[in-house]
């Protein structure tokens, strides 16, 4: 019997997956949750450039929650405050349905435990399941980075940093709302702002995870977060960033943990590559320890034609749905994919 899907949110990300919903035999589309009232009512295939599927979309919550299926793939954008999105999921977890989600809930406890109880006491009450899923959190450092400690004697310190570029992108909202482009540090500094905590919150989730993983636990985690402001105007699809307004931001955390290792997790989005030294992959992993290891790793888009930005789309779309069989079948509660084995603090 095929597995019943609902698709929540449809942007660039909730397109992607509903079209890999409706394309694949062994899934069926159950429904589909929209914010725009816009959206509401057109069928599915509409939506996502398709044949007529049948499938409404609907803003209603109570219609989604009413509506039988076996996961829910829940693709929103990531938006202030960082729990914003926590009753929704509450509410879809309690109605028993499984969650897998791109926009946080990779490792709740990192956000202390009356966020994580409340998360894992609604799948219970449902016997339902909740995973936090995407490539960057959820591949890069939780799967890959650690999975690489595995060959390692001694960890001292693990630095992960990745490069996304924006000089393609089309959204206004992402580029000048949440990368935080264009913005005018001598009016408002994100770097202590709402923005900061957002990624606080998300990218602390990593860190923490990266420690349980390891056998040990943060004992704290120091911003060093860094702004690049630009020379010129800088046009770009999603708009003109002015001059001397932020270009790029360099998101950066190190923690250090109660065993002595470290791990330094730096994000940066820039509108162009050039203000920045040296090439650089989409991500960069240095493990410093006995022995040093290095790897970089790009995901590129093999269709001249097409935004590079869907090559990462398309890449955390698959990862969501490839991961629905082993939510399905994992205890209710919250779940975390686990790394193949990693490098191991001594007790």
């Amino acid at each position: 019997m095929a597995c019943k899907v609902i698709q929540w949110a449809t942007g660039a990300m909730g397109r992607t997956a509903l079209r890999r919903i409706i394309d694949d035999p062994a899934l069926t589309l159950a429904g589909v949750h929209v914010y725009s009232q816009a959206k509401a009512g057109k069928d599915a295939g509409e939506i996502a450039r398709r044949p007529l599927t049948g499938v409404l979309a609907t803003h209603e919550l109570a219609e989604t929650l009413a509506t039988k299926a076996d996961v829910v793939i829940h693709t929103p954008r990531i938006t202030l405050p960082y729990d914003a999105l926590v009753p929704d999921v509450e509410a879809l977890l309690r109605s028993g349905k499984n969650v897998i989600s791109t926009a946080g809930f990779h490792w709740p406890a990192a956000q202390g435990p009356e966020y994580a109880d409340r998360l894992h006491r609604a799948g219970l009450e449902g016997g339902a399941t909740l995973a936090g899923v995407g490539v960057s959190p959820g591949m890069i450092v939780e799967r890959i980075a650690l999975a690489v400690t595995a060959m390692s004697v001694e960890v001292e310190h693990i630095k992960v940093s990745e490069t996304v570029d924006a000089s393609a992108m089309a959204s206004a909202a992402f580029v000048f709302e949440l990368m935080g482009l264009g913005s005018d540090p001598a009016v408002r500094d994100i770097r202590t702002g709402p923005l900061a905590e957002l990624y606080r919150a998300l990218f602390s989730e990593v860190l923490v995870f990266a420690g349980y993983q390891m056998g040990t636990s943060v004992e704290r985690i120091e911003p060093d977060h860094q702004l690049t402001l630009a020379p010129a105007d800088i046009v770009i699809p999603a708009g003109t960033i002015p001059r001397g307004t932020v270009a790029a931001t360099e998101w950066r955390w190190t923690a250090y943990y109660t065993c002595g290792a470290r791990f330094t997790l730096s994000i940066l989005w820039t509108a162009d590559p050039g203000l920045h030294e040296g090439g650089r992959g989409h991500w960069d992993v240095r493990i410093e320890g006995r022995p040093n290891i290095h790897l970089t790793m790009d995901i590129t888009e093999s269709d001249p034609g097409a935004p590079p930005s869907r090559a990462l789309t398309d890449a955390t779309v698959a990862v969501a749905i490839n991961a629905i069989p082993a939510v399905i079948a994992a205890p209710p509660g919250l779940f975390a994919f686990q790394p193949p084995s990693a490098w191991r603090a001594a007790p």
